[in-house]
């Protein structure tokens, strides 16, 4: 993306007709020569700042998820999730991904009590399934904060003094 090139034929009439600089800018009393005028020439590409948040967090963790950072930010989008809420859950239930059961692919505890175990075939299934779900089970229903979702995400926390709320919590402040 080219930000800006002055040349002669986009320099404002009043630097092309030599008028005095106060007249057109208010600072100078000398006039301009276009030709010295500044030009901003180049190009730049933007990132989202998310993305590295999330990177740095799981590379910090050595999460097996760090591939797939953009990924998580992604699916958070499609479904208005804020986007440190899937990572900070993965790690509240998992230590984000290191201890799953076995070929599930299930970093959030989704499905999992007892016996039962809900598989996935890959992390991206896993993000999309848990993330839709969030969003329509959970958020659309008014459980908006990680204490509203704990009430139905993980009942037994309550009794406990609610401290699936508080990770949650405190991962998300982690990659503030």
């Amino acid at each position: 993306m080219t930000l800006y090139k002055m040349s002669p034929s986009n320099i404002p009439s009043a630097f092309a007709a030599g008028e005095p600089a106060e007249q057109i800018l208010g600072t100078s009393t000398s006039s301009i020569d276009p030709l010295l005028l500044p030009q901003i020439i180049g190009s730049f590409n933007t990132t989202d700042a998310r993305v590295h948040i999330i990177k740095d967090y799981l590379k910090k963790y050595s999460s097996p998820l760090l591939p797939f950072a953009q990924d998580l930010v992604d699916i958070s989008d499609k479904y208005t999730l804020d986007y440190r809420l899937l990572v900070a859950i993965a790690r509240q239930e998992s230590n984000i991904c290191k201890r799953i059961p076995p070929d599930s692919h299930n970093c959030w505890g989704f499905g999992i009590y007892g016996d039962k175990v809900t598989r996935f075939d890959s992390y991206p299934e896993a993000m999309e399934t848990v993330a839709k779900t969030l969003k329509l089970k959970y958020i659309d229903q008014g459980l908006d904060t990680p204490e509203k979702i704990m009430a139905k995400y993980t009942p037994p926390s309550l009794l406990i003094g609610g401290p699936w709320a508080k990770g949650v919590n405190q991962f998300m402040l982690d990659m503030e």
